[in-house]
């Protein structure tokens, strides 16, 4: 009889999710009938313990989203380097003896699907949100030496501004602009983040990590003014096969 191998997300109203689907395809593609993927809907983070206990001897590995990036930290045996320095974690290995080890993939998806959109006079950015999403977007940005601004409603970090900030100036400095914010998802499909979006124009990147719809009002907006938009459909898909990559290695 074969072995049951289990893996799962992790995340917090998560019946909308991508990445069951996306998984349960893969292994019926590659004849994994021993393999499963399963939604781990948690009301609250604590309650984590309690699905390890409950399926630990078939359980290989876990993505983890909204809003348990951050939160998940104290759970994990060993943290990737990475993924320390993200300070989010998107992605966990069950190693041996039960070991839990953090990564985050969502730096590898995002710089991976931006970059063949870069012009390279891109030079400062603006990262709507300050979730665990938007840590690995800054660490692709500080790889790419692209400077930027978080925006967000109460600004806490040093280079943070508040949406009432923006103006004509940032926002035609700021040739990049990510959405990092569940603005926009579905069902709450006319909701978008509060820029001034008169002054964009053709020279703008907009990125939205929101992948349903697949074009948000967000993107609309900048479509009308002649942006440059993508969506997070490949940047999720991308961190989906290195998740998959992780933890087969």
């Amino acid at each position: 009889m074969l072995e049951k191998k289990q893996f799962g997300l992790l995340g917090k109203n998560i019946s909308y999710s991508f990445s069951k689907k996306y998984f349960t395809e893969k292994f019926k593609d590659l004849q994994l009938e021993d393999y499963s993927y399963k939604n781990f809907d948690l009301q609250q983070i604590d309650d984590f313990p309690l699905i390890l206990n409950e399926n630990i001897d078939q359980l290989k590995g876990f993505n983890v989203t909204i809003p348990y990036k951050e939160q998940i930290f104290k759970y994990l045996d060993e943290v990737d380097t990475d993924a320390k320095k993200i300070g989010a974690v998107n992605t966990i290995k069950v190693i041996d003896d039960y070991r839990l080890k953090g990564f985050n993939t969502d730096a590898y998806g995002f710089k991976s699907s931006l970059k063949p959109l870069l012009q390279g006079n891109e030079k400062h950015a603006l990262i709507l949100g300050t979730g665990g999403a938007s840590k690995a977007v800054a660490f692709v940005l500080n790889k790419l030496k692209i400077s930027f601004n978080f925006v967000s409603r109460v600004p806490s970090e040093n280079n943070s501004i508040s949406y009432e900030q923006l103006d004509k100036q940032i926002i035609e400095k700021s040739l990049l602009i990510v959405n990092c914010t569940p603005l926009g998802t579905y069902p709450n499909v006319k909701n978008l983040p509060d820029i001034p979006y008169d002054f964009l124009n053709s020279n703008h990147i907009l990125y939205d990590l929101i992948y349903n719809p697949a074009l948000t009002a967000f993107l609309q907006k900048g479509k009308e003014k002649g942006c440059v938009i993508k969506n997070g459909k490949e940047m999720l898909q991308l961190q989906a096969d290195r998740s998959w990559e992780i933890w087969n290695s």
